[in-house]
């Protein structure tokens, strides 16, 4: 699939003769049915909503008032069935990103988990700070994404294993920082054993998914210890001259402030040097995050002018990388150019604006036409079949 689309990359681009083309698509024939973003989300929703009303259906009919075990085991059947239809919709209909074998390991991970609180905790409410054991529900949720992320290669189940952990610590200690500090050493641990794993796939079609996990995984940390991020009360106190330091001693408070600073720098040397687009997009997030949060740290006071001058400093940052790629030689600098070099980009593109003509449908829809008594159109004629008349 990969090859394919580069092959249909290349060809866009000139790069490859019709013949060429033509040649090594034959070459790279793929049973695997396929469709395009759109109507993968669609199967997707209406693969969710099929097999909740699927599930509630059972419920109905079939239980009536049943207790809250009785409910959770259902629930761990339903979450066994899901999964198994993943693996058959993939192995014997060989559906690849078709949005229903998705939707099928997305409801896999979502009744194990409320099986899971049904069947064994149900005597109380579903809280994040409650006992120890109950940490083991999003323990499984993360192990689970984790396996389907591994087995699929879906990459928003690693995404939502990373929030899966995020919920962990809240199970385990009371103190916030300590929350803090695990969730940012999970993170890293990962990330280390990412590293490691991608440096054995650096030129194979396994390095892109590894990217954009080692992306999250950084995005992960930095918000893990950006704690005006990660606080619950954040629209407060960045709007506020507060500074809201009372849950965090001093010392965890400012040398988060400036690993803040300190992170950015490392996340974008580390994407310049593997010439990774996602890595290098994560440490541009992270530094205009810092910008954006360097205010509510200090306590002082933001202003309706602030976004103006963040967006002034940022066109001119980018102008400036512009102009000095393109003032290299060839354009080029260092392997990096300002160039577009393939169709990837005009792909994106022609995807975003069909999103955001969906979103705004009245920008393309043509103003209504007001008609005036004092304007009176005539002389034309309609051709066709004899008919004519005026218009």
């Amino acid at each position: 699939m990969r090859a394919r689309k580069l092959l249909t990359d290349w060809a866009g681009e000139g790069f490859l003769t019709k013949a060429q083309y033509q040649l090594l698509q034959k070459e790279t024939v793929s049973d695997l049915r396929t469709t395009n973003i759109f109507l993968r989300l669609v199967l997707f929703i209406f693969t969710l909503i099929s097999v909740g009303a699927a599930v509630a259906l059972f419920f109905k009919v079939f239980l009536s008032r049943p207790s809250d075990q009785t409910v959770g085991v259902f629930l761990l059947m339903f979450a066994a069935v899901c999964y198994a239809a993943a693996e058959l919709a993939v192995s014997q209909a060989r559906l690849y990103r078709y949005g229903i074998e998705e939707a099928l390991a997305a409801c896999s991970v979502g009744f194990l988990c409320a099986g899971m609180q049904a069947a064994f905790f149900s005597g109380s409410p579903y809280s994040p700070k409650l006992d120890a054991a109950e940490s083991l529900v999003p323990a499984a949720g993360a192990v689970c994404s984790l396996w389907i992320w591994r087995r699929f290669g879906f990459s928003y189940a690693f995404l939502a294993a990373m929030i899966f952990v995020f919920f962990l610590p809240g199970y385990w200690t009371s103190s916030h920082s300590a929350q803090h500090l695990i969730v940012a050493a999970f993170y890293a641990i990962g990330l280390v054993g990412i590293v490691m794993v991608r440096s054995r796939h650096r030129f194979d079609y396994l390095d892109e998914g590894y990217s954009l996990v080692e992306a999250l995984l950084w995005l992960g940390i930095y918000v893990a210890i950006n704690l005006k991020l990660s606080s619950l009360d954040m629209p407060t106190q960045w709007w506020s001259s507060t500074r809201a330091t009372s849950e965090f001693t001093r010392p965890f408070y400012w040398a988060t402030w400036a690993l803040i600073w300190c992170l950015p720098p490392i996340v974008l040397a580390r994407g310049i040097r593997q010439k990774d687009r996602f890595v290098i997009a994560v440490g541009a997030i992270a530094a205009i995050l810092t910008f954006v949060s360097n205010k509510p740290y200090l306590g002082w006071p933001r202003h309706t002018w602030d976004p103006m001058l963040l967006g002034v400093l940022l066109t001119g940052v980018a102008l400036f990388i512009r102009r000095w790629l393109a003032r290299g030689p060839s354009g080029i600098r260092h392997g990096f150019t300002a160039m577009r070099l393939s169709g990837k980009d005009k792909h994106w593109m022609s995807v975003g604006s069909s999103v955001f003509g969906l979103l705004s449908p009245q920008s393309i829809t043509p103003a209504p036409q007001t008609s005036s008594r004092d304007v009176r159109f005539g002389g034309g004629h309609s051709g066709g079949g004899g008919a004519s008349g005026d218009f």
